[in-house]
């Protein structure tokens, strides 16, 4: 019902909203039936990835269809509790993941290795 309204007023979404969300604080043995049952209220889902590995459990990404849906998702399903747990949701932003201080960092790395080796680049001649 909200979705319908924000429409039909043209409103105009902040930056940062997206149709992918990331999904924090989820109980580990939350199977992806529930996932749907819990995020599939909001609208058409395309995807939910759930994290299996050790330093990814009790994370997910949820995908829909339309930005609406996942903004209205987002504002009714952060703090949302299952199994006792309070799940934060939030939009995933790719900039957010791979800052510049990574590259920074990456870089210095590389020229202490080039020095550690004696290598030496064309812009160093």
């Amino acid at each position: 019902m909200a979705t319908i309204s924000l429409r039909k007023a043209n409103t105009r979404l902040p930056p940062e909203v997206n149709r992918v969300l990331y999904v924090r604080n989820l109980p580990f043995n939350i199977s992806s039936e529930e996932m749907y049952d819990i995020f599939g209220k909001y609208g058409a889902i395309r995807q939910i990835r759930i994290g299996t590995n050790k330093d990814t459990r009790g994370t997910a990404f949820v995908v829909y269809e339309d930005i609406y849906d996942a903004k209205t998702a987002v504002d009714h399903l952060s703090g949302f509790n299952v199994a006792n747990r309070y799940l934060i949701v939030l939009y995933y932003q790719q900039a957010k993941m791979a800052k510049k201080s990574d590259q920074k960092k990456k870089e210095e790395e590389i020229t202490r290795l080039q020095e550690k080796y004696g290598i030496s680049t064309p812009k160093d001649k």
